[in-house]
C-alpha cells in the first residue's frame, strides 16, 4: 500500500502529522518503569486494540521493537514512523502500526502512548479525526490518566492538556534563501509556534524543509490548535509563492534543469548533494519547470542511509553513495 510519501506532489506541502501523548494510571512513566511494567502495558494496549472488533484491530499490527532489525529501526525514523530516541532505547518497548505506516502507537517512549498519523500533504483535519477515533478506543478501554484541571497528564510538563502535537512540513527555498525563515520562526514562536528541522526538536533544516508545529498544548482545545496551526501554514506558504513570482526565469530554468541533469547522470552521489538537488527538482516540479515521474519526496525517503540498507544491504557510506546514485538515475531515466 502507498505510504504518505510514495505519491506526493502537492506545491510546497509535503506532508501532516499528529500526535497524540497519552499515559495510563496505575504505572510510572517510561524512564522510571521495569521490564514487567513495559511488559504489562505492551498486552494492556494489546488486548485494547486486537479485542476490540474495529478496523483498528484488523489493519493494524504488533510489532515488539526487541524483534525488529538496527537498520530496520533506523529506516522508521528515516520514515518518520518512529523517534531517533524510541529507535535508541527500544528493549522491551512495541510500536502498533498500519499496513501503510500512516497510523502508529509508539508504546514506552516519553509517554507509555504516542499515537501518530502521518498523511502526505495538507491532511490536519483528517489526520486529526482518524487519531481522535483512535484516542477514543483507547481511553475507552484503558484507564488513561487525566486531570479535570490540567487535562492529560504527561511525561513532560510541555505535552499537559490535550497532549496535542500537530505539525505541517514545508518546502520553503525561498524564504530560506532570502533569510526571512529566521525572523518568521521568532514571529511564530512569540504566539506559541514552533519552526524545526524535518526531524522535529533538535534537527537542523534539511534541502529547505521545515517543521511547523503547536507548542500550546494547555487551555486550547485540539481544534484551536490545529486550525491556528493552518492559518500559520498557509501564511508561510502565500509567502513562499509570493517570493516565487519574483524569481528570475531564466536562472531558475537553468538551476532547475542542471540539478535533474546531474541526478540523471550521476555515479557517486552523497546524501548531502542528493538532498540539495532534490530540493531543487521539487521547486521546479512544483512551479511546472520540469516534470518527473517519481516524487522527490519518495527520493528523497529512500535515498537515506538506512533505507538504502533496508533495501539493499549492509553497507559502508562510500558503498551507499554509489547505491544512491544508481537508484536514482534508474528511476528519473
Amino acid at each position: 500500500m502507498s505510504n504518505w510519501y510514495s505519491e506526493n506532489r502537492e506545491n510546497i506541502v509535503v506532508s501532516t502529522r499528529i500526535r497524540l501523548a497519552r499515559n495510563l494510571s496505575g504505572l510510572p512513566f517510561p524512564s522510571r518503569m521495569t521490564a514487567e511494567q513495559f511488559s504489562e502495558l505492551n498486552e494492556k494496549v494489546k488486548e485494547a486494540i486486537f479485542e476490540s472488533n474495529t478496523p483498528f484491530a484488523k489493519s493494524m499490527s504488533f510489532i515488539y521493537m526487541d524483534s525488529v532489525p538496527e537498520i530496520e529501526k533506523y529506516s522508521m525514523v528515516e520514515r518518520h514512523i518512529i523517534s531517533p530516541e524510541f529507535a535508541a532505547n527500544s528493549k522491551g518497548r512495541a510500536i502498533v502500526i498500519s499496513e501503510d505506516e500512516s497510523v502508529s502507537i509508539m508504546i514506552g517512549e516519553e509517554d507509555h502512548l504516542r499515537i501518530q498519523v502521518i498523511l502526505g500533504g495538507m491532511g490536519l483535519e483528517e489526520a486529526y479525526d482518524i487519531a481522535e477515533r483512535l484516542d477514543y478506543l483507547l481511553c475507552d478501554r484503558l484507564n488513561v490518566a487525566f486531570d479535570s484541571e490540567l487535562g492529560f497528564l504527561t511525561g513532560c510538563p510541555t505535552n499537559l492538556g490535550t497532549g496535542l502535537r500537530a505539525s505541517v512540513m514545508l518546502h520553503l527555498p525561498m524564504l530560506e534563501n532570502s533569510g526571512e525563515i529566521s525572523s518568521l520562526a521568532d514571529s511564530v514562536g512569540k504566539i506559541g509556534f514552533t519552526v524545526r528541522g524535518m526531524y522535529g526538536e533538535g534537527s537542523k533544516a534539511t534541502a529547505s524543509f521545515y517543521q511547523v508545529s503547536n507548542q500550546i498544548t494547555l487551555g486550547i482545545s485540539e481544534k484551536n490548535a490545529i486550525d491556528n496551526l493552518k492559518l500559520i501554514a498557509m501564511q508561510l506558504i502565500e509567502k513562499e509563492n509570493k517570493a516565487r513570482e519574483t524569481l528570475n526565469k531564466l536562472k531558475t530554468e537553468d538551476m532547475c534543469f542542471r540539478a535533474l541533469g546531474t541526478l540523471q547522470n550521476a555515479r557517486l552521489i552523497s546524501g548531502n548533494e542528493m538532498m540539495k538537488l532534490l530540493s531543487g527538482i521539487k521547486l521546479g516540479a512544483d512551479m511546472g519547470i520540469i516534470k518527473v515521474k517519481e516524487s522527490p519526496i519518495k527520493l528523497f525517503i529512500e535515498g537515506q542511509p538506512y533505507m538504502l540498507m533496508r533495501k539493499f544491504g549492509e553497507m559502508g557510506p562510500d558503498e551507499r553513495d554509489i547505491y544512491r546514485a544508481n537508484m536514482i538515475r534508474e528511476t528519473l531515466n
